[in-house]
């Protein structure tokens, strides 16, 4: 089950990936940089917004994997989950209350727009208000058919609701209206199907029960301390990753903020390389802590971690060394690429780093233990908030982005230690040296010696996109050589393909 989540996890997230970056140039082109950037502005409020749920997603993720694991009843998880959803709605409705009561001052008072009138941003701000409410309650249902470990499906569902969503707007935008409010509008109406449709799905993915789920103080109070603790890890988390965001939508004008935002989008992108591995590994690690196969969540860590290194890790290289040659090839636009390119670098090594401690977190919540990050948190917040606020008016957004790197740096350098006291205490030299030092150094040193072999001055876009591509494949080999897990997997799947071509003959 495990493979099949996570084969379907990166074939789903990289296709939500692929629609929601490749119409960003469309969106400008029809929209104008402006817009873009209140488009990036609406992802900053979404991932804020997610503070409202009070830890209760994710907390709803990880009851209903043990639910799999037999620490629930049918009629448990369903008090649960309807107890959520009861709380959840009375939160939507405040979310879309709240943002369109503020529209007007967030338009005249926060943003600096030039060209796009006050009205036009406050009625922007009103509709987003809606689609955020609307995905705020979507929360609930991905986290239940992911944590039911129904993975398959969930990405089936995704991926078409993307492509709705992409391909929908930019028809839009190109016969209906190039207009920002056009824009939501259509995204709202996609959430509402997506809605309806997810919700169905977790419904008729849990047993049925003696009665209907009904909601449950003592169920809320059952997680409450889980959910708390996840709330806090989420709220500090925010802060350290979007304060940056929230500090250039006020001091750049609303241009310049597009630029940051569309560098953000594309280092962001390397998330997708790891997104499906946490999918598939956080409940794979919950029902093995539960069933207590030490052995079992030992090896399955380890693999994870040198998995996020071999694929986000090579990802990242390839970004960071050929980061204007990618845009360039993407945009069309050589003034784009160059104003983007060096903040795309800094970014992507900023998100690499990050996501060395993906795994690492998810072991730790796997545990039920919340704590620890939620102190490394806020130690780090005292610590860098003030140089994110010192930096970014001195030195603008790269200086931002190197305040990232630094913080990430602590993570894996520092922070790490105080897990491996409390849990998985023999593996912490083994995560540096196997999961981390082989697989990463193999990829920079490769990505090195590509980039000095190929030749300068392409004449077309294919032999461009061509080079990319083999100089990815080469460092994503290369890196996957030197991660143990993966290569024994490697060696596995290369001595089963040859045992199947010897039956079949010549």
């Amino acid at each position: 089950m495990l493979k099949r989540n996570l084969i379907a996890n990166y074939l789903g997230q990289g296709w939500v990936a692929l629609m929601s970056l490749a119409f960003i140039p469309l969106y400008i082109k029809y929209l104008g940089i402006e817009s873009y950037g209140l488009i990036g502005l609406f992802a900053v409020l979404q991932a804020w917004l997610s503070l409202l749920d009070m830890g209760m997603t994710p907390t709803l993720g990880r009851e209903m994997a043990r639910f799999t694991g037999g620490t629930h009843t049918a009629q448990s998880i369903r008090d649960l989950l309807r107890s959520i959803e009861v709380v959840a709605l009375g939160m939507a409705f405040f979310i879309a209350a709240g943002i369109w009561a503020a529209s007007g001052w967030l338009a005249s008072d926060w943003l600096r727009a030039e060209s796009l009138s006050a009205e036009t941003v406050a009625q922007a701000f009103t509709v987003m208000g809606v689609v955020a409410a609307l995905r705020f309650v979507e929360g609930i249902y991905r986290s239940s058919i992911v944590g039911l470990q129904r993975q398959v499906l969930f990405n089936v569902v995704n991926s078409a609701m993307a492509t709705l969503r992409g391909f929908g707007a930019v028809a839009i935008l190109v016969w209906v209206s190039p207009t920002i409010g056009a824009f939501f509008i259509w995204q709202g109406i996609v959430s509402i199907l997506t809605l309806f449709t997810l919700g169905w799905i977790t419904y008729h993915a849990l047993p049925t029960a003696d009665q209907a789920g009904r909601f449950s103080l003592e169920a809320l109070q059952g997680v409450g301390r889980f959910a708390g603790g996840m709330m806090g890890i989420t709220f500090l988390s925010l802060l350290l990753i979007q304060v940056d965001k929230i500090v250039l939508s006020k001091l750049l004008n609303l241009s310049e903020y597009g630029y940051y935002m569309l560098a953000s989008a594309v280092a962001g992108a390397l998330y997708v390389m790891i997104y499906p591995i946490g999918q598939a590994w956080f409940p794979r690690l919950t029902e093995l802590y539960a069933r207590h196969d030490q052995p079992g969540l030992i090896a399955t860590y380890h693999q994870g971690a040198q998995l996020v290194s071999v694929t986000m890790g090579s990802a990242a290289v390839v970004m960071m060394v050929f980061a204007e040659q990618i845009l360039h090839l993407w945009t069309q636009d050589a003034e784009l690429a160059r104003r983007t390119a060096l903040l795309v670098s800094l970014l992507a090594l900023g998100n690499l780093l990050n996501g060395l401690m993906w795994i690492p977190c998810q072991a730790q919540l796997a545990h039920g233990w919340t704590g620890l990050t939620a102190r490394i948190n806020i130690i780090a917040v005292l610590v860098i908030v003030p140089a994110i606020l010192w930096a970014t008016p001195r030195y603008g957004a790269e200086g931002a982005a190197w305040v990232w790197i630094c913080l990430n740096t602590g993570y894996v350098l520092i922070g790490v230690h105080f897990m491996y006291r409390k849990i998985l205490q023999a593996e912490k030299w083994c995560w540096y040296k196997n999961d981390i030092i082989q697989p990463l150094g193999a990829a920079a040193i490769t990505a090195l010696i590509v980039h000095k072999l190929i030749p300068a001055g392409q004449s077309t876009a294919f032999a461009q996109l061509l080079t990319l591509a083999g100089a990815s494949g080469t460092i994503l080999m290369m890196a996957g050589m030197f991660a143990p897990s993966i290569r024994q997997k490697m060696r596995a799947q290369v001595s089963q393909w040859m045992r199947f071509g010897k039956l079949r003959g010549p």
